[in-house]
């Protein structure tokens, strides 16, 4: 789209109220911001995963460019490296624009980017996005948080509602492009339900195959081992 579209908030908000979501819900919302949380299973190993979200130009919408062709998107996967856009020349040069930065890349498993996407960034606000893998008996389960907080001009009871289909549709994207989402097989459903109940001395992570459970930050260390066990 245009940049004119793209950042013309009132427009979108109401337009994006109809666009297609994955399994997702807006998390938690305040008056200091709001997240969102889309979960999905693919039919592709984590490695398969990764070279994909190394790819944005194959799924990030290019309705949610501002050059309105995904073919401009590039991703650098490493710390400190640009999810950033190109903007070819109608006659004053070619631009660019940085969607995010990556904070956290860990090969297989989760790339975390800071950036507020889209009109958000315009505002004074700080957006990161936490993109984990997990293998799953299917493939792999795939999980988005987009966590948002800072000064802005939109209304938190509008906006949330909006940038949570916008990163619903990105995770769709990224599902499509890997040969479509997949409903959840029934063991997965019964880890899940199960991971909803109170354990103990067990990690839920460990026991949600699907990550609809998972906190933002999957990364553990690995156990010590007590005076026993050496």
């Amino acid at each position: 789209m245009a940049i004119s579209r793209y950042f013309a908030s009132a427009a979108m908000i109401a337009a994006l109220a109809f666009a297609p979501v994955a399994n997702a819900k807006v998390v938690d919302q305040s008056e200091a911001g709001f997240t969102v949380a889309h979960t999905a299973q693919v039919a592709a190993t984590p490695a398969d995963v990764w070279k994909m979200l190394r790819m944005p130009q194959s799924w990030w919408s290019k309705d949610h460019s501002w050059s309105g062709d995904a073919a401009n998107f590039w991703l650098d996967s490493q710390a400190g490296g640009c999810f950033c856009e190109k903007l070819p020349d109608t006659g004053s040069g070619v631009g660019s624009v940085q969607h995010a930065r990556i904070l956290f890349s860990k090969p297989n498993q989760m790339l975390r980017l800071s950036g507020a996407f889209g009109p958000l960034q315009g505002e004074a606000l700080t957006g990161t996005l936490t993109i984990q893998i997990k293998e799953t008996p299917t493939g792999s389960a795939l999980r988005f948080d987009y966590v948002v907080g800072g000064y802005m001009r939109f209304k938190i009871a509008d906006i949330a509602p909006a940038v949570d289909k916008v990163i619903g549709e990105q995770l769709l994207g990224l599902a499509n492009a890997l040969g479509g989402a997949l409903p959840p097989t029934r063991d997965e459903k019964a880890a899940a339900e199960g991971a909803e109940k109170p354990k103990t001395e067990t990690r839920p992570a460990k026991e949600e195959p699907g990550l609809g459970a998972a906190v933002a930050d999957p990364v553990e260390e690995e156990p010590k081992a007590t005076s026993d066990e050496r």
